[in-house]
């Protein structure tokens, strides 16, 4: 999963929190996390078209999911990246 972020803004710092705290207690270890400041990539932006920060990209198994947001909805981000059924 790659998320992205535009600096250690408040809403990127707790969405890197929130998906390691996701991570940690329910993924178990069966993914990498990837983070990429796009204030220091700003290309990747648009090839991976991204259009707000922070998002959570997950590419692995097809279909591509994004989320965007702090993801502090836990339920929201595990149905969003295809990990739980809604």
């Amino acid at each position: 999963m790659t998320l992205y972020i535009a600096g250690m803004t408040p809403a990127a710092t707790k969405a890197l929190k929130n998906l390691r705290v996701i991570a940690e207690n329910l993924l178990e270890g069966r993914f990498y996390i990837e983070v990429i400041d796009l204030l220091s990539e700003p290309q990747l932006a648009e090839g991976e078209q991204i259009s707000a920060v922070p998002t959570l990209v997950r590419k692995l198994l097809p279909p591509l999911r994004k989320i965007i947001g702090d993801l502090s909805n836990t339920e929201k981000v595990l149905v969003s990246i295809d990990l739980k059924s809604g």
